[in-house]
């Protein structure tokens, strides 16, 4: 049996993203509802959604 780890490890450090938010393609009803809905998410504070929607856009061109 292996003996534990009894000393703490360095944390873990993610990069940050500084890349800008996805914008709708310009004539897709489904990239402006995308984005309408990040803005109101955004609004109350509501991260999880923003960074959900952004995920959305950024794939959804590959539909167009």
């Amino acid at each position: 049996m292996t003996e534990p780890t009894r000393y703490s490890t360095p944390p873990v450090e993610l990069p940050l993203r500084l890349d800008p938010e996805p914008a709708p393609v310009e004539g897709c009803a489904g990239c402006v509802e995308l984005a309408a809905v990040r803005g109101r998410a955004r609004v109350v504070g509501d991260w999880t959604t923003v960074s959900d929607c952004n995920v959305y856009l950024r794939r959804h061109p590959e539909g167009h």
